[in-house]
């Protein structure tokens, strides 16, 4: 081969090196990726509206005025939610819960024989704090609602005529069972709005006086 031939093969060589190198710096130029500042994944959150579909929290409807007519039977059956950490009968052991025998205005934390956790025993102020009918409808809803760090892990009954199925069933747990309340003294619900100035009043309510005549 003479230096002619091998000139050129060392040229064509090297000009496909200069062509793959521009060629490379061209692609990094195009497409290049800067490194970002911190590692991980940019995750874009869509932020709620104002007015949007957020709000208060619903109102929570008292079992009061349903306990007359509440369903035994029913409550028998929403309390085996409940049997696997409470006995129910006047002779029952203590489980992981107490004894629930006499329950209905019973002081809370104060069934003899059982470890109440340290946030109960604060909820009760020494026992003046008693299980009527409205604590244990709160109760009954959200335990660590109602007491913040209870031992209790239930989650809560949400539908009020289970409730009140079950605080009457209850309530037939008792030597003597407590006095019904009185429906009308049922608590008004919570985050319950007052009427508007100027509303029309309910059906059944008193009307609004007329004013009375200019002097």
């Amino acid at each position: 081969m003479d230096s002619f031939e091998f000139n050129k093969l060392v040229g064509a060589f090297l000009g496909a090196v200069f062509l793959v190198f521009s060629i490379s710096l061209i692609s990094d130029a195009i497409f290049a990726a800067p490194a970002p500042e911190k590692p991980g994944y940019a995750i874009e959150a869509t932020e709620e509206e104002a007015g949007g579909s957020g709000g208060e929290a619903p109102a929570q409807e008292s079992v009061i005025p349903l306990l007359a007519s509440a369903d035994l039977e029913k409550g028998a059956a929403v309390f085996k939610k409940c049997a696997a950490c409470h006995t129910d009968d006047a002779s029952g052991a203590n489980k992981v819960g107490p004894n629930l025998w006499g329950i209905v205005n019973r002081p809370i934390a104060g069934h003899e024989g059982f470890a109440y956790s340290a946030p109960m025993k604060e909820f009760s102020q020494g026992g003046s704090v008693k299980w009527d009918y409205e604590h244990l409808d709160h109760f009954l809803l959200s335990p660590k609602g109602l007491v913040k760090g209870t031992a209790m892990g239930f989650a809560g009954l949400k539908k009020v005529q289970e409730r009140a199925d079950v605080i009457a069933y209850l309530r037939s747990k008792a030597d003597s069972p407590e006095p019904l309340p009185d429906p009308a003294a049922a608590p008004a619900p919570e985050n319950a709005s007052a009427p508007a100035e100027g509303a029309a009043p309910a059906e059944g309510g008193a009307a609004p006086a007329e004013p009375a005549p200019a002097q």
